[in-house]
């Protein structure tokens, strides 16, 4: 895929690793206690969907206001997502070396989605 031709959200690199981020974080969570499937593995899945997601809709939106606006969000859930995985790791649920890798992950995540939105702003 040529990196400089842009003609979807699908195509955005950013996106596409907040979507790899979704599909482990599934992984991570699948043997936490059952106890928590509506409590914080409930919680840490639907931050770390909504990075993805919201990047998408503000892909899908007519303003650069808006979009930007959208991508801020993604910011805000991929710090919720770091918050429940490092409550995880408090209580046990995941090894802190698990928790280390995907904070690197949210670590390129969050400095991706800094640029996406001053690319907006320059445009």
């Amino acid at each position: 895929m040529d990196s400089a031709k842009i003609d979807s959200y699908r195509d955005l690199l950013v996106w596409q690793r907040a979507m790899d981020l979704s599909v482990e974080t599934y992984g991570l969570t699948q043997n936490w206690p059952k106890s928590e499937q509506y409590g914080l593995t409930n919680q840490i899945r639907r931050a770390a969907t909504s990075i993805a997601a919201n990047i998408a809709e503000g892909y899908g939106r007519d303003s650069k206001g808006s979009y930007q606006q959208f991508l801020r969000i993604a910011q805000g859930s991929l710090k919720e997502f770091e918050t429940h995985l490092l409550l995880a790791v408090r209580l046990g649920f995941s090894s802190k070396d698990e928790a280390d890798r995907r904070l690197l992950e949210c670590d390129q995540l969050g400095k991706m989605l800094r640029a996406l939105i001053r690319k907006i702003e320059a445009s």
